[in-house]
């Protein structure tokens, strides 16, 4: 959505999110189904040690399936 503030004389870009594609979205949440089935996911501690480090001198590497 725009800022109301600002005053602009070009048309607004179509949000590429205003329009629903749920096909993709139960794709996508078969996949995910499927990865956890299989093994393939990482703890939520794993995964905030990794985001926590984003912009620090050491960054961590993606967390490993199984971690």
């Amino acid at each position: 959505m725009a800022n109301p503030a600002i005053q602009s004389d070009e048309p607004e870009e179509e949000d590429i999110f205003a329009v629903p594609d749920d096909a993709a979205d139960e794709a996508a949440t078969l996949r995910g189904i499927e990865d956890f089935k299989a093994g393939r996911t990482a703890s939520h501690e794993a995964v905030m040690r990794w985001v926590a480090s984003w912009g620090t001198d050491k960054p961590l590497p993606r967390p490993k399936w199984g971690e």
